[in-house]
């Protein structure tokens, strides 16, 4: 996989992770008893499906030029970003296993990163 498809296979996942990131404080802005209106116009889960939306096209597009066997165990970089993120900026909680983890995704989607074409 060439250098810049392997950067546009990272932003679809950076995509991916601060879509979720978004669905998160859509379903945090929702009140208790929320109808169909506070769904429709909550502008995070519209944000989030926007970015969803252009993600899923990028994604597309990389799927034109690479092996679903090399791009895909990329994805497994959201296991590590979105808990991340949480972190960061929600404030939610980060677990030791959840960086262990994390390392054996890195370690899993470099060895798939090196299998030839």
């Amino acid at each position: 996989m060439s250098l810049p498809l392997m950067l546009l296979t990272v932003v679809c996942v950076v995509g991916i992770a601060l879509g979720q990131l978004l669905f998160k404080k859509a379903a945090m802005a929702l009140p208790p008893n929320a109808g169909w209106m506070d769904w429709a116009f909550n502008g995070w889960l519209l944000a989030a499906l926007v970015l969803y939306g252009v993600t899923t096209l990028l994604w597309v597009w990389v799927l034109r030029s690479a092996s679903l066997h090399l791009a895909y165990p990329f994805m497994g970089l959201a296991f590590v970003l979105v808990p991340a993120l949480g972190w960061l900026l929600l404030g939610e909680p980060l677990h030791w296993q959840t960086l262990v983890g994390g390392v054996l995704i890195l370690a899993g989607v470099a060895l798939a990163a090196q299998v030839p074409s």
